[in-house]
């Protein structure tokens, strides 16, 4: 039952642009799966669901790299990157980036799910900044280079 309801959360999500715990239970009880507030946070936690900008000040829940198993499609890093994230540096061997409030962690995310020629060895989020540690200066320096082009300048 659990699986099943995960998988549909997963499909609702891809479907439809939910931004709310409230909505997602609406959509799940109309499917046929009858769940609670509690049951629908813990899903979300679950699945490694965060609230990514799609534009127009809004918000949907996107999936999680880890949650499907899959890495993020290009174009969905693009967008994402650029409704979240206001600029990039870099000193030594990190990387800042800094993004809207709230947005860093799902910011975050997608940089960590998509597939760099640099050499990222971690990376570390908070509230309105992430941090990627870089194993050379000059991977931190190529790595802010590149993530420019997905910066939308505000």
């Amino acid at each position: 039952m659990k699986n099943d309801r995960h998988a549909k959360i997963l499909e609702l999500i891809e479907q439809y642009p939910i931004d709310r715990q409230e909505d997602l239970l609406e959509h799940l009880n109309d499917a046929g799966f009858s769940v609670t507030q509690a049951t629908v946070s813990r899903d979300i936690r679950q699945l490694h669901l965060v609230k990514a900008a799609v534009g127009g000040g809004k918000y949907r829940y996107v999936s999680s790299a880890s949650a499907k198993g899959a890495r993020h499609s290009q174009g969905r890093f693009e967008t994402i990157f650029r409704e979240s994230v206001l600029k990039a540096d870099w000193a030594g061997c990190t990387v800042m980036v800094r993004c809207y409030p709230g947005m860093a962690s799902a910011a975050c995310e997608l940089f960590d799910s998509m597939q760099w020629d640099c050499d990222v060895i971690g990376t570390l989020s908070g509230d309105d900044t992430f941090l990627a540690l870089m194993r050379t200066p000059e991977a931190a320096q190529a790595i802010c280079a590149e993530l420019q082009q997905y910066i939308t300048r505000h």
